[in-house]
């Protein structure tokens, strides 16, 4: 199995599309709610095409998770500032059928090493709802360390939800084993 991450283009709409759909119930409790047509290949193509633009200015980093070229979730560099900054925000995630394979943990790794080497990033900083063990130990296994407890931090299904905050350094110890 091979985990790659790469920056999406307007030609996987399509297949993004599909995935949104197969796993629109599983990702219902990690997420915003969504619009009726989200998951909808206008709305899908929409969003590639907004994330490109803010790509080209130096705001988002929008990458694909794939296996084997397949594609199997997405992964977001948001929030980019620079000047003395030089912070991000990442967020992801991995289809049902991928998950709890090492795909996400594999998939930060990657992320991780474009962001402090290609995008010159001195930190990127998560966020994950306080019942979601299976990111935290994706963060924990890529070295990011937890920096606190923001309450009422996004509003994830319809509800404000309290969220654990972790952060990664460039300078900070390497990646642990996953087990």
């Amino acid at each position: 199995m091979t985990v790659a991450v790469r920056l999406v283009t307007e030609q996987d709409t399509d297949e993004i599309t599909a995935l949104v759909v197969r796993n629109l119930l599983f990702l219902a409790p990690w997420e915003p709610e969504r619009s009726d047509d989200y998951a909808t290949e206008s709305t899908q193509r929409r969003m590639i095409t907004d994330a490109l633009a803010r790509h080209a200015e130096g705001a988002l980093v929008p990458l694909l998770i794939t296996v084997d070229e397949a594609i199997v979730g997405r992964i977001i560099v948001a929030d980019i500032v620079r000047g003395a900054f030089q912070s991000a925000h990442l967020g992801y995630w991995v289809s049902q059928d991928s998950n709890g394979r090492g795909v996400a943990t594999a998939a930060v790794a990657a992320t991780i090493d474009l962001c402090f080497g290609e995008y010159d990033l001195h930190r990127l900083q998560a966020g994950t709802l306080l019942h979601n063990h299976s990111s935290q130990q994706v963060l924990q296994r890529n070295g990011f360390t937890r920096i606190g407890l923001a309450h009422r931090y996004l509003k994830i299904a319809g509800c404000w939800q309290d969220h654990l905050l972790f952060q990664r350094l460039p300078t900070d110890d390497q990646r642990v084993s996953s087990g």
